[in-house]
């Protein structure tokens, strides 16, 4: 659903998502989310006293989605001012400022004096120098390793993560073992994996990690299937993109 807001600019839309729980401002020909966004929003879990950070809020969108979710506080970093911009107005549209605090500034540089008990990041896909640009900045810098790559990402969750804290990430299956090489490099351990297909017949394309520092052997969860054969939704996609609630405190 559309919507108008007075927040809204012209070259900008306004969504919702989570049956109307949840507004969005997105760049019409910017950066604009995808699947990926509420499938991690779903993945990660938190506590009530939890702080959390998100390294690469981009228009805020997976911190806006957590907003349905228990947690102390979020703070997200984006190193782009144009998204940073258009995250903070979408915090203050959802009324969340006393919840989430976005800052601008390049998360491979955040020196906060805390640390987080979650750390989660959507982070750039596509490999300097791979693939094609797009005619806009602000989209090829949120999908492409122009201002930092998966391993600046784990360094800088290895930093700031409790040691008994947890970290979520969704990544492009065919860059699985850079991902691992990278959890492995700053010392934290892979807890569970869960791999997103198109469909049933269809090879991954993404997968959702949770990592710390403790865990001794990693959990392959059932994988997630987008599509059914019909190509609606699987009922556990619609339960996702309706907002389901789960159980936050176990685990």
């Amino acid at each position: 659903m559309k919507r108008n807001s007075p927040l809204k600019g012209e070259d900008e839309t306004l969504d919702s998502f989570y049956l109307g729980r949840i507004l969005v401002l997105q760049k019409k020909k910017g950066y604009r989310f995808s699947v990926d966004a509420p499938l991690l929003a779903d993945f990660i879990q938190t506590r009530d006293s939890d702080e959390v950070l998100e390294l690469g809020t981009g228009n805020g969108i997976i911190s806006l989605l957590l907003s349905t979710k228990p947690f102390k506080h979020i703070t997200a970093v984006e190193i782009q001012e144009s998204l940073a911009n258009i995250a903070k107005r979408n915090v203050q549209l959802n009324k969340l400022e006393r919840k989430i605090s976005v800052v601008q500034e390049d998360l491979r540089y955040y020196l906060p004096e805390k640390k987080f008990d979650v750390v989660f990041s959507n982070p750039p896909y596509i490999k300097k120098g791979r693939g094609y640009l797009s005619s806009s900045k602000e989209r090829s810098i949120a999908k492409h390793e122009l201002k930092c790559d998966i391993f600046d990402i784990l360094k800088k969750t290895a930093e700031l993560l409790k040691k008994n804290g947890r970290s979520y990430f969704i990544f492009l299956a065919n860059r699985k073992e850079d991902f691992l090489q990278a959890v492995e490099r700053n010392k934290l351990k892979l807890k569970s994996i869960r791999f997103v297909c198109p469909r049933q017949d269809s090879p991954p394309n993404l997968f959702l990690a949770e990592c710390d520092f403790f865990s001794e052997r990693d959990i392959s969860l059932l994988p997630f299937f987008l599509y059914e054969k019909s190509g609606n939704y699987t009922s556990e996609a619609e339960k996702i993109f309706r907002g389901r609630t789960l159980n936050q405190e176990s685990g």
